[in-house]
């Protein structure tokens, strides 16, 4: 029989330090591009509805978007982490995705229209 305990993943977490994120569906409505980053990135603002308004994120995600298909594009961001200076910008939310199979950022967001600042569940 094997022994299940040895496997390598993720540190485990509690459901309660789960629900410490606060994930949240937002609008782009602005994309720029970001020369003065290290890596390629885009400097956004997400609409998040009245509760949290807009707020800025710098995301590396320019190899499959252009400023010009992000803006009225929903995603999913982490509200709830302090601000982050990256360079010369204030980066407010983590905006989440997941790399394809070359290595290229895809962004997270529903598959449904939704509204500004739904939480996920």
């Amino acid at each position: 029989m094997a022994d299940d305990s040895a496997q390598a993943g993720p540190d485990p977490v509690s459901f309660d330090e789960f629900l410490k994120l606060d994930i949240r569906c937002g609008t782009i409505v602005e994309a720029l591009p970001f020369p003065e980053a290290r890596k390629p990135a885009f400097k956004l603002v997400i609409d998040f509805g009245p509760e949290i308004g807009r707020k800025k994120s710098s995301a590396q995600i320019t190899t499959l978007y252009t400023p010009e298909t992000l803006v009225g594009r929903q995603v999913m961001a982490v509200v709830n982490f302090p601000p982050r200076q990256i360079g010369p910008f204030m980066s407010e939310v983590l905006t989440l995705g997941v790399n394809d199979a070359a290595g290229a950022i895809v962004l997270v967001a529903p598959d449904q229209p939704a509204l500004d600042g739904s939480r996920l569940h």
